[in-house]
């Protein structure tokens, strides 16, 4: 079978403990769990379109954007991936209703065990598709606050005394020690003690959830692969983990490439 039309990232979710996967081609959702184990192909037509306005581009920028559009977005701001930078209380936000629909909403401040412990934070109702992006064997809510900067506040205290980063070549060789996330936040939890009361952050009493992976097969080294540099790829699907699709060739990262039109042959 062939679907084609522009890509974007995974749609994610949990099914009884293991991460589902659905890739966005053009106007269809296709189960990528289904086609672990099956050879694939992956076909880039060099045509790159905007996610937001649609316009072809030459390059994508944030993630699937046209340069214009990666200045004028909101969610293209620096402020997204350093959340304590958020400026809306100064009047400078570049869409003022679309921060308050999203860093004016739940946000929780985590633990996740990827390639080992790291502290993150997410918009509540992005649970647990953040956990399964980022490739994490199990994660733990650890506070909640009402904004993004709070909750960014937060992230920085904690970045003191744990990693904020994944190895993401560790990750998806699977070389991931488990860890207990509990014990982790009980000592966190009390070294930041005057942050969560400045934020007025809810500490959260939950049990680590864990994810499985659909993978049959993880890869002892890592060889990127890229659109750009091969149009066509072609293998065994051994398997999928964060937003990387792992095959007997190489990994691909699905995120990098939102916007490119592929047209995927199983």
């Amino acid at each position: 079978m062939q679907l084609s039309g522009n890509i974007s990232k995974m749609h994610t979710h949990l099914n009884r403990g293991v991460a589902q996967y659905q890739l966005p081609i053009g106007d269809k959702l296709l189960s990528m769990n289904d086609l672990v184990g099956e050879e694939i192909t992956l076909s880039f037509d060099q045509t790159i379109h905007c996610q937001n306005c649609g316009k072809q581009t030459n390059k994508s920028y944030s993630q699937g954007h046209c340069y214009p559009c990666s200045q004028k977005l909101a969610s293209c701001d620096l402020c997204i991936m350093k959340p304590e930078t958020c400026h809306y209380h100064l009047g400078t936000c570049r869409e003022p209703q679309w921060g308050l629909d999203n860093c004016f909403s739940p946000h929780v401040i985590y633990l996740a065990n990827s390639s080992g412990a790291k502290v993150g934070i997410t918009r509540k109702r992005n649970i647990p598709s953040r956990w399964i992006d980022q490739g994490a064997i199990n994660a733990l809510p650890i506070l909640e606050v009402d904004t993004r900067l709070k909750s960014g506040e937060l992230e920085m205290a904690l970045k003191q005394f744990v990693n904020d980063k994944t190895n993401w070549r560790q990750m998806l060789k699977n070389e991931v020690t488990p860890i207990d996330l509990l014990a982790i936040r009980d000592q966190l939890l009390s070294k930041i003690g005057n942050t969560i009361e400045s934020t007025g952050a809810q500490i959260l009493d939950n049990e680590a959830l864990e994810i499985n992976y659909p993978v049959v097969e993880y890869p002892s080294k890592i060889s990127s692969l890229n659109f750009d540099k091969t149009p066509t790829i072609t293998g065994v699907l051994k398997g999928i983990k964060a937003q990387y699709l792992i095959l007997e060739s190489g990994v691909l990262n699905i995120r990098k490439f939102s916007g490119y039109n592929i047209t995927i042959t199983y």
